[in-house]
């Protein structure tokens, strides 16, 4: 099935979950779309099967909470990520066994950013501490760090062959993976709203795109090559500064956002034209949002967890 205006419009939610008394930080999809996983700050990793529909495991955190979290490259039962209780380390856990495999200790303040190489065993991770940090899953030893940059966020492109950073919410740095000690080989200032900061950043499935998430009521779309502002989004309800999550859609084709009032936005990046609204009942703000790489489905949570599927009759 092609995503099309009318399929996006025909969403309706499937399935709604309550294995979480508080808000879900994280949610991510496995790369090939059959599980899906969420942290939350009640300590709680909650495992997912999609082809199941259904929860069907949940491992639990309390000593170190759990913030940001990421599949490992082509694996589904492997994850790293962030704490948001004792300290700052990275933890690379075994779904399996509910193991730790390795720690990546070095970040002393919250890590703002995670993002695992599409390609390879190799992930990035940007903190209030100032630092982009370079990491290999297999030592606990950090790979390299970039310049000191001002509230960072990163994520890696595509093919895993550059990584971007937003630094201070107003530039955007393109690093090679390979000569990254060299420092950026492009950057664009960018001057879109100084009364909000950046919170996400995201690459198109095609590489074209950089999806830029703020607290404010905005996001936007700007030329991944050029760093020209392509589109600006705004109309949802984010009056609290919240940090909400956006994402692409698999084919690039357009792009979503939860508000605080339970509402998934969508826009055409083709056109800038708002496609949909829909109410998924969420009883607090979307903070975590996913559609799925594989299949014709996509997640929101605000402490609950939402899965949305498209109505054949209403298309």
């Amino acid at each position: 099935m092609k995503i099309t205006d009318g399929v996006l419009r025909s969403f309706r939610v499937a399935r709604t979950y309550r294995e979480n008394s508080d808000k879900v930080n994280c949610l991510e999809y496995s790369p090939n779309g059959e599980h899906a996983i969420s942290s939350s700050d009640d300590d709680r990793i909650v495992l997912y099967d999609i082809t199941q529909g259904r929860p069907i495991e949940t491992l639990y955190s309390k000593k170190y909470g759990a913030d940001l979290i990421r599949y490992t490259h082509g694996d589904s039962q492997r994850v790293i990520y962030s704490s948001n209780k004792l300290d700052d380390t990275i933890r690379y856990l075994s779904l399996t066994d509910n193991k730790y495999i390795r720690y990546f200790p070095g970040h002393t303040a919250r890590v703002t950013a995670l993002s695992m190489s599409p390609v390879e065993d190799m992930f990035i991770s940007a903190s209030l501490d100032k630092t982009i940090r370079i990491w290999d899953l297999r030592t606990e030893n950090v790979q390299g760090l970039t310049e000191p940059l001002n509230r960072p966020i990163c994520s890696f492109d595509p093919d895993g062959l550059i990584f971007a950073v937003g630094a201070d919410s107003e530039s955007i740095k393109l690093y090679d993976v390979r000569a990254f000690a060299k420092g950026p080989f492009n950057s664009f200032e960018l001057r879109l709203n100084r009364a909000c900061d950046w919170t996400g950043l995201k690459f198109s499935s095609d590489g074209k795109q950089i999806l830029i998430s703020t607290n404010g009521g905005m996001i936007c779309i700007l030329n991944a090559f050029t760093g020209d502002v392509m589109h600006k989004f705004s109309g949802y309800n984010n009056s609290r500064g919240l940090d909400l999550e956006a994402c692409f859609t698999p084919d690039s084709q357009f792009v979503m956002i939860g508000s605080e009032d339970g509402r998934v936005h969508v826009w055409s990046t083709e056109n800038e034209m708002k496609v949909a609204v829909l109410d998924g009942k969420h009883p607090g703000p979307i903070s975590a949002m996913q559609f799925n790489p594989r299949y014709m489905t996509f997640a929101t949570a605000c402490s609950n967890m939402t899965f949305w599927l498209p109505s054949v009759d209403d298309m």
